[in-house]
């Protein structure tokens, strides 16, 4: 089946309020062509999850450049535990090297980070999301109050194309808590990067990313300088 073929509005209300098992057997089995993205805990859940389900899993991950040490080892980690094809995706070199000799290594504090993930990851991303039907993200809607509290099971991907035009997004753990996340690492003993040891609950490039306090969302430790209603880097963000 084709992303045009796809009965969008038909699978909402089907995939509604299921569990990642579901949604993640009903992605497979609509769409050959289709990855899940790669970062943080809540993807390598996925990935778990998938590989038990599907024998060719597609994964693709992105390398700003800007990355922590744990975060480069983490990714290797899943690499060598898991049987999938890991597509690490990279900024264009020519757009950073403008970037930093305009503007320096640190913008981001002074102008915001929407330009900076502009070239280190929407760019990449978009090139990727174009040769594909569908792709599957880890969001949840309790990672922030002010971005994700809409998130559905399944969405026509608004802010990126695919192959063919319309791109299906699936969002299999939307309906799942951080503690169930952290319950499915440690039943199964899924990997997960390092930094968690250490108060980093949402894991992005280094300067970028601090730990949070208990009673934090966990993406206030993702650009903690700017309003919390702008804390996506583009990845996720709706068009205005």
């Amino acid at each position: 089946m084709t992303q045009v073929e796809f009965d969008l509005e038909h699978w909402q209300t089907v995939l509604a309020g299921k569990k990642p098992n579901a949604i993640l057997r009903t992605a497979f089995e609509h769409f050959e062509n289709i990855a899940i993205a790669f970062s943080g805990a809540e993807d390598v859940v996925l990935i778990d999850l998938a590989c038990r389900l599907h024998d060719r899993v597609k994964v693709f991950t992105l390398d700003t450049g800007r990355l922590h040490p744990e975060t480069y080892r983490f990714i290797e980690q899943v690499r060598e535990r898991y049987p999938i094809e890991l597509d690490v995706l990279y900024p264009d070199a020519e757009a950073i090297r403008e970037l930093v000799s305009h503007k320096g290594l640190f913008s981001f504090y002074r102008d915001g980070h929407q330009e900076c993930c502009a070239i280190r990851k929407v760019g990449p991303l978009k090139r990727k999301l174009a040769t594909l039907d569908a792709w599957i993200t880890g969001q949840r809607r309790d990672q922030n109050p002010d971005t994700r509290a809409t998130l559905v099971e399944v969405e026509a991907d608004t802010a990126f194309a695919g192959r063919h035009g319309r791109l299906i997004k699936f969002n299999p753990l939307c309906n799942w808590t951080s503690q169930q996340v952290w319950d499915h690492i440690e039943a199964f003993e899924v990997p997960y990067n390092a930094l968690h040891r250490h108060g980093f609950r949402s894991i992005g490039c280094e300067p970028c990313t601090r730990p949070t306090l208990p009673h934090q969302p966990e993406r206030e430790g993702r650009w903690w300088w700017e309003d919390s209603a702008k804390k996506e880097c583009g990845l996720h963000r709706k068009p205005q």
